[in-house]
């Protein structure tokens, strides 16, 4: 997720659907505790699932939207890999399902779900997660559930009332999976409302269901695509991107990873760069760039670059991805607003922050930590870095902009709005052979939208792509 994508105010009922709002207050109406660590009794699995219910707690009992990553690397630090994964899965699967199970459990429960005990909660949905929608046995699920809740003081009283509920849900599984809606049940009200009028209701159904498929591996390569793909095993996109088979294993231990042959990154967030076209000598600026997937696609094509960032860690990240795959770049930490030099730029692209909601098939945690405010209020900056942009581009030059959001406010409505501001500049539209023939891919003004249900929606080696907007622009000679 780019940037700024994770800030902003978390919603009160945190994008719940209205009728599966709380009912009922455990703490005389007092706002939702910090979640706190305590200490576990020993138990096989344990550590895993008290990570990812004190991670699941954080998004959902806080003041402020919080990435599911940022939260799993505070409370799975110090993990075996084994576990820390099992703690990433079991959160994951939590948000994938959220609505599903927040509505499962709120019939399980006489009063309803509390509103002021995110561990409980938390205790409550990573069970139900496990029951549901991984490979874990019922009675283990719930009783590590159990043993956690005795083991935190906050909860140690409502122990029974845990296993009560996911020993129902365990058993009642049969009637709970089949009576999902993805749409309905897995998206928050206002997401899905507005994906209904951007994309129609049966593509809307479609992008829900592709999020509940989750997201693929898919690599850039330096060079000798086919032969890569051969390598790997994977499966060559029209696009030019490779995809990963499920069993891949880790990708540091693949071939070509030590060497720099490739890295990581959707088959959607390379089409930007490549849209850009950057050749060989030309000064180009990759504004927002961390963790840098776009600027590693500009050095490989020949360009110098200028990526630039807010964040120093995400951009100490970029550094060493640039020295595995022996490529550089200028980097700078700063604002993008502030960003200024003496000479235009040949090519800009800008790869805003946004909500993110493009992302869900891997960051699922996402449609449940974002409100429609978060949208305004990232539209508003994106405006910004877009004027900003426009004055480094110099005459005859190019300008990229695209976001990873499904949200026209921060894609479509964004180019129509400048294009209005700035007559200098004008669209170059997008063709379908620049997207390997994927017409499905550009939209009929001539800018590129992808979907989550587009290559397949999770349908064998195809399966999907994160939702990305782009718009390519050139400024007047």
């Amino acid at each position: 997720m780019k940037g700024l994508g994770q800030a902003g105010t978390a919603p009160d009922t945190i994008g719940m659907n209205r009728d599966l709002a709380p009912r009922r207050t455990l703490r005389n109406g007092q706002g939702p505790r910090p979640v706190e660590e305590s200490p576990l009794p020993d138990a096989a699995g344990l550590p895993a699932r008290a990570a990812a219910a004190r991670a699941v707690a954080e998004l959902v009992g806080q003041n402020r939207a919080l990435a599911l990553e940022d939260a799993l690397g505070q409370h799975a630090r110090g993990l075996e890999p084994a576990e820390a994964a099992l703690a990433r899965a079991i959160a994951t699967a939590t948000f994938r399902r959220f609505g599903l199970i927040r509505r499962a459990l709120a019939e399980r429960m006489s009063e309803g779900l509390p509103d002021d005990q995110p561990m409980l909660l938390a205790l409550l949905a990573t069970g139900a997660a496990q029951i549901l929608d991984l490979a874990v046995p019922d009675h283990a699920a719930v009783d590590l559930a159990v043993r956690l809740a005795k083991a935190d003081r906050r909860t140690q009283h409502l122990a029974g009332l845990v296993n009560a509920v996911l020993r129902r849900v365990a058993r009642e599984r049969a009637d709970i999976r089949p009576a999902a809606d993805p749409l309905a049940d897995g998206t928050p009200d206002w997401l899905a409302e507005g994906w209904r009028a951007a994309y129609g209701a049966e593509r809307a159904a479609a992008i829900a269901r592709a999020h509940l498929a989750g997201a693929t591996v898919d690599l850039t390569v330096r060079g000798e695509p086919e032969i890569w793909a051969e390598r790997l095993g994977a499966t060559l996109l029209p696009t030019g991107s490779l995809r990963l088979p499920a069993e891949s294993g880790p990708v540091t231990e693949l071939a070509g990873f030590a060497e720099g042959a490739w890295w990581v990154q959707d088959a959607a967030a390379a089409l930007p760069a490549r849209l850009l076209a950057a050749r060989p000598g030309e000064q180009v600026a990759d504004l927002c760039a961390a963790p840098g997937g776009k600027t590693l696609q500009l050095a490989a094509a020949g360009a110098a670059v200028t990526a630039l960032d807010r964040s120093e860690p995400r951009l100490a990240r970029l550094r060493q991805n640039l020295d595995r795959v022996g490529l550089s770049a200028e980097i700078v930490v700063g604002d993008a607003l502030a960003f200024d030099r003496p000479e235009a730029f040949d090519a800009v692209l800008l790869d805003a922050p946004c909500s993110a909601t493009g992302t869900l098939r891997r960051h699922p945690d996402v449609a449940w930590t974002k409100t429609p405010a978060d949208i305004t209020r990232l539209a508003i900056l994106q405006a910004r870095l877009l004027d900003k942009a426009a004055k480094l581009v110099r005459p005859g030059g190019r300008l990229v902009y695209c976001t990873c959001s499904l949200e026209p406010e921060e894609g479509e409505r964004q180019v129509a709005d400048f294009l209005s501001a700035y007559p200098q500049f004008e669209r170059v539209p997008v063709t379908a052979d620049a997207v390997g023939g994927l017409g499905e891919l550009v939209d009929g003004h001539g800018d590129l939208r992808t979907l989550p249900c587009h290559l397949g929606g999770g349908e064998g080696a195809r399966g999907g792509l994160d939702g990305f907007f782009a718009s390519r622009l050139r400024r007047r000679a």
